[in-house]
């Protein structure tokens, strides 16, 4: 059979130029898809083995950190310390980690020496730098205030005004985001009582009072007011 005869049959036969075409198609494509597909897989592979990895180092670091925090309970202040910088150190990035400077910014706070109040200061803004609200990042806004009262008296008492008047300033502000914050009352009357207690540090007696009458005016039942009432006294007689 001639070349043109052959040429002709197989035009004439459906079935083989269907099969053509599934060939070419197949030789044109089908490769490629075979390479996507497997580069598919293996994205799912690395993702998962990533998952567990990170799930491991969760379980891990939550061990860690469940060591510091008793450590913590106990009254072992150093000793938690340092474990919780190890969990903040080994296993960045989890949420043990993240929680880890909350215990950290609690033991520098109770621990008492030179510098802790600031190193509280600073561990408890690093918590709430990724964890911004929330009740328990209220709980951790509230240490950050006595952090900051407590820093700025021991900066006053070294001589160091225009930081102290600093901290004072800051601590009355974030003493005063909390009121409201809390279901009880009494904790926002004693966050009001604080902000006035930083602005008598400084002396602005003034701002004082304004806290001290809004204690009266809106927290008038509760046990803080009565200190209220006494300060607001002291303020407007001429006290410090």
């Amino acid at each position: 059979m001639s070349l043109v005869t052959k040429r002709t049959a197989r035009l004439e036969d459906p079935g083989a130029e269907l099969l053509d075409r599934v060939t070419g198609y197949w030789e044109r494509w089908g490769r490629l898809t075979a390479s996507v597909a497997g580069v598919v897989v293996a994205v799912a592979a690395i993702a998962f083995l990533m998952a567990r990895a990170r799930h491991d180092s969760e379980e891990r670091a939550s061990g860690k950190l469940a060591e510091a925090e008793i450590m913590f309970w106990q009254g072992y202040y150093p000793r938690s310390y340092e474990a919780a910088q190890q969990v903040i150190k080994d296993f960045a990035g989890t949420q043990a980690a993240l929680e880890a400077h909350r215990i950290a910014g609690d033991d520098a706070y109770w621990r008492g020496e030179p510098g802790d109040f600031r190193k509280a200061v600073q561990e408890y803004k690093a918590y709430l730098k990724g964890h911004g609200s929330g009740v328990r990042s209220d709980a951790v806004r509230r240490s950050l205030a006595y952090a900051l009262e407590s820093d700025a008296a021991t900066l006053l008492g070294e001589g160091r005004g225009g930081e102290a008047e600093a901290g004072f300033r800051e601590a009355a502000a974030t003493y005063e985001s909390l009121v409201g914050k809390f279901a009880d009352r009494e904790s926002s009357a004693e966050f009001l009582l604080g902000a006035a207690r930083c602005f008598r540090q400084i002396g602005q007696k003034p701002e004082a009072a304004r806290r001290l009458q809004r204690v009266i005016d809106e927290f008038g039942e509760t046990a803080t007011a009565n200190r209220a009432r006494i300060e607001l006294a002291e303020v407007t007689a001429g006290n410090p």
